[in-house]
Formats: C-alpha cells, sequence, structure tokens
C-alpha cells in the first residue's frame, strides 16, 4: 500500500464540556422567573437611591481631580466610577444616565486623553448625570435630556474621535 492508499481515520474526541456540564439545559422555570420579578419589583424603590449613591462617588472623584488634576490616580479613579456609572444606569431604570456616563467614560479612558481633555467638559457631564437623577429624568424621551446627551456626545467625538 502506497502513501495515497492508506485509509483516513477520523479521530471524534469527547466533548468534555458535555460530561463536565450534563445534557441539555431545562427549560426555564416559569414560576421562578416570576418570583425574581416580583422581588426586583419590590425593590425597585431603591434604585433612585443606590444611583444617588454612585453619582456622589463620581462627584467625590470630581472633586479629588479638582485637587490632584486629571491625570494619575485621581483621573483613574473618576474613570472607573464613571465606568461603573455606566453599567448601573440602565440597570437601575436610567438609560439617560447610562448613555452620559458611557460618553464620559469614552472621554477619560486613557492617560493620553485626560492629558487634552477641558476639565470643564468633565464636570459638565457629572453636572448633567446629577442633574438627571435629580430631575428624574430617565430616558431620552425626554427633550431636554436627549439634548443635553446629544451635545456632551458630539464634544465628546470632537476631542477623542467616533466610538469604535
Amino acid at each position: 500500500m502506497t502513501q495515497r492508499e492508506k485509509p483516513i481515520e477520523i479521530i471524534n474526541p469527547p466533548n468534555m464540556l458535555k460530561v463536565k456540564v450534563g445534557g441539555r439545559i431545562a427549560p426555564a422555570d416559569p414560576a421562578a422567573i416570576a418570583r425574581a420579578e416580583a422581588a426586583l419589583e419590590e425593590i425597585k424603590h431603591e434604585f433612585r437611591n443606590w444611583l444617588g449613591e454612585e453619582v456622589n462617588k463620581l462627584e467625590a472623584a470630581l472633586t479629588r481631580v479638582h485637587s490632584e488634576g486629571l491625570e494619575g490616580d485621581a483621573g483613574d479613579e473618576l474613570f472607573t466610577v464613571a465606568h461603573d456609572l455606566r453599567g448601573l444606569g440602565t440597570t437601575y431604570d436610567y438609560p439617560l444616565v447610562t448613555r452620559m456616563a458611557a460618553s464620559l467614560s469614552r472621554l477619560v479612558e486613557t492617560s493620553e486623553k485626560r492629558a487634552s481633555v477641558p476639565l470643564e467638559l468633565v464636570e459638565a457631564h457629572v453636572g448633567a448625570i446629577r442633574a438627571a437623577l435629580r430631575q428624574n429624568i430617565r430616558t431620552d424621551d425626554n427633550a431636554v435630556g436627549r439634548t443635553l446627551a446629544e451635545e456632551l456626545e458630539t464634544r465628546v467625538i470632537a476631542l477623542v474621535g467616533a466610538p469604535s
């Protein structure tokens, strides 16, 4: 038998993930989903307070930036808090806060960007986020909230470029 005439052997390795996890995932239990939704509804009234605590952290980070500058640890802290707030806004039923915090995060996400960012634009973001919470402006269905978010985003794009 020559090299070309040798039979082909097919090897099927065992699916170790299936072995470890088991078979198919069981369908979601509608009763468990209903209980989770009911529990979420019970704590929903706390969302605004929790979001307020996060905005307080953002304002404290901005105060530190005023003392120490945007570069260094203070700028890192501001980015971290803004990034966290970006994730929490929608979770706490304030998608407009998520949008504004995302814009702020893009503005200060790297030390290179922070070196050229006007502090006034950072302050405008923080003030807009506080105003959205204070005025209970949750979505960009609100014309003032939408216009403010768009203006902040436009200024960020002018400085650091469009999101990739």
